[in-house]
């Protein structure tokens, strides 16, 4: 009997221990880190009418409650909170006054990741190559998890261009060394961020959020790449081979379906419209001294498309939220750099403070800002740069749009005064406007645009003198999926035609491009042509950080010098259609001294003098004593 009753108070204690958290009632974020530089933290607890409670107090050691909001929806309550230095990891009860024993609001102090800026938020440089994929359309190393019942989008169907394909973070982890060996340092992938969208019209078709641009919940990875676990382990794998990774962040717009537009803490959490009101998509919108304030306003608080509600970045809570959550995410995951896109649409001030508390917790950690300027001013505009204007952006380097448009007409238009390979020459030439050109993510093509390949009419020959441009001209080179193996296509009709599967990544695939066995003759001559390039370009202190000198390019011929004190590259490029002669003597500025080069592609040595360079050719050389 004695044992009954003892059992009896075992189960009856358990019971009454596991009834003293109600997990209808939530903290975010739901946890933060002892130590961090941020302790100060505000703490948006949500639940049925926790906004009604009397007050809310926090029995913890080195916590103090130091200011409460109740926003106008009773469901919400905001919290702010100091965490003292020297508190110790734990879990907090956060209690409601006047609600039952059973609803407190559970709190996690965590201890810190350690080796800050060597093992995590080690920042993206010049001396990385950014190898950029779609998780969706990359590897499917996870069939399990291709769709879930309790999603709004149920399908994978690789036969549909717009629906979900399966690819995953095990798909990436999967093929790491394959990225490595092509000579990349970093690994950006676009937002894999929960989308628990269902198919939304865009255009005459339905498509899936497999892009990731549809966030639903800024703390949660989406489930069908293996949720928050795989990113850590996908993060962990690719440290663990020398590869940094790009977290791709979204402020401007959320998902419809996010609880922020389901139900907000109060209704000036998302720009309001008495219709639909999309925005110019002008940027100068923005720094114009003569605009209006009706156009500069549309710019910052027009909807994307109709299921993207745009974010009030203006609104301190909001704001609050969303730096909180850029931190958060850092720390817990991980990685070392954000590309943040849709950059010129948010409200400036925030983008400046989201980065200066990014840089205060961690000082190594780079944002390329996704400005899409069309012109050298616009997009310098939106990083740090040496312009004299009212309001000065604080981003460390911007996707170079400019540059991308620039290499792309050099290889497709005839030399003119302003055409052609003029125009890459002059747009370098305006470097001048940024504090760093170095910082600038440079590239030929992206996820939004037509394929680089398709955009050279398929010339093998123009192929390799962009990808030569792209891994020697200042910046960080970013390479897309399967451009080095000859991934094709025009968006059209739709930018699904970019964001095709890599052949090979699913199980089944008739040619697996991941191998050399997989690919035609001439995609194995065009990933070597990459892969030489890029694993040069890594130990080359030229290439990765030294100084830029370029010469006026003369009927079709450019030629450009990297160098530093240790080393010096010379890339000559012939755009003309017919063959052209090198005189050296014309670049003795930079190669006095020298009198032999290497030959970085064919890996041969050869005296340096005069030579004649066929039509659409390229040479890059190493010069040598």
């Amino acid at each position: 009997m004695k044992k009954i009753v003892f059992s009896f108070v075992l189960v009856y204690t358990a019971l009454v221990s596991f009834a003293q958290y109600n997990d209808a009632y939530k903290c975010i974020p739901a946890n933060w880190w002892a130590g961090m530089k941020m302790n100060k933290i505000q703490l948006m607890l949500s639940g049925d009418a926790i906004g009604n409670a009397d007050g809310y107090t926090i029995n913890y050691p080195g916590i103090t409650v130091t200011k409460v909001t109740k926003p106008e929806k009773e469901d919400y309550a905001f919290v702010d909170i100091t965490i003292a230095p020297g508190t110790k990891p734990g879990i907090v009860k956060i209690i409601p006054k006047n609600f039952r024993a059973t609803d407190y609001v559970q709190f996690e102090i965590k201890p810190r990741r350690k080796n800050m800026g060597k093992d995590y938020a080690q920042g993206v440089t010049s001396k990385d190559f950014v190898y950029l994929l779609m998780p969706d359309r990359f590897s499917n190393g996870d069939p399990s998890n291709d769709a879930f019942a309790d999603l709004r989008d149920t399908e994978s169907d690789r036969s549909n261009i717009f629906a979900r394909h399966g690819g995953d973070l095990t798909g990436i982890v999967n093929h790491l060394d394959y990225i490595k060996d092509l000579g990349a340092t970093a690994v950006w992938c676009t937002p894999l961020v929960e989308n628990d969208m269902p198919k939304m019209r865009e255009d005459i078709f339905d498509l899936a959020g497999f892009h990731g641009y549809w966030f639903t919940d800024h703390y949660t990875i989406d489930k069908r790449y293996g949720g928050n676990e795989a990113y850590k382990a996908m993060i962990a794998a690719a440290h663990a081979k020398g590869l940094k990774v790009i977290h791709d962040a979204v402020y401007n717009h959320i998902g419809l379906y996010h609880w922020i537009n389901l139900n907000p803490p109060s209704k000036d959490w998302i720009n309001q419209w008495p219709e639909f009101t999309p925005p110019s998509h002008r940027d100068a919108s923005l720094f114009d001294p003569y605009r209006s304030s009706t156009d500069n306003s549309n710019m910052l608080k027009g909807w994307f498309v109709k299921h993207l509600p745009d974010l009030n970045l203006a609104n301190p809570f909001v704001a609050t939220y969303l730096i909180q959550n850029a931190i958060w995410l850092t720390e817990e995951f991980g990685f070392d750099g954000f590309r943040v896109d849709t950059y010129k649409y948010c409200d400036e001030r925030f983008l400046n403070n989201v980065n200066t508390a990014l840089l205060k917790e961690f000082p190594t950690i780079s944002t390329f800002a996704e400005g899409w300027g069309n012109d050298v001013m616009a997009n310098a505009y939106f990083a740090r740069n040496n312009l004299d204007i009212p309001f000065k952006h604080n981003a460390m380097g911007a996707l170079d749009f400019p540059l991308c448009f620039a290499m792309q007409n050099s290889l497709n238009q005839p030399a003119g005064w302003t055409e052609g390979i003029n125009k890459l020459y002059l747009t370098l030439a305006e470097d001048f406007a940024y504090k760093e050109p170095l910082n600038n993510c440079i590239f030929l093509d992206n996820h939004d645009m037509n394929r680089f390949y398709s955009v050279v009419n398929e010339d093998f020959a123009k192929y390799k003198m962009g990808m030569a441009m792209l891994l020697t001209m200042r910046g960080i080179p970013q390479l897309y999926y399967g451009d080095e193996v000859l991934m094709k296509n025009f968006k059209n009709p739709t930018d699904q035609d970019v964001r095709l599967d890599f052949p090979g990544g699913w199980a089944g695939d008739p040619n697996n491009k991941f191998t050399a066995a997989g690919r035609t003759p001439q995609e194995n001559e065009a990933f070597n042509y990459v892969k030489t390039l890029a694993n040069y370009r890594k130990k080359s202190s030229a290439l990765t950080t030294g100084k830029t000198m370029q010469f006026i390019p003369q009927a079709g011929l450019y030629v450009y010098f990297r160098y530093d004190n240790n080393q010096t590259v010379m890339v000559i490029s012939n755009t003309a259609k017919e063959e052209k002669k090198i005189t050296v003597d014309r670049f003795a500025e930079r190669t006095k001294g020298f009198t032999k080069f290497k030959n970085i592609i064919t890996n041969t040595t050869g005296e340096l003098k005069d030579f004649n360079l066929g039509s659409y050719q390229t040479v890059v050389y190493e010069l040598l004593k």
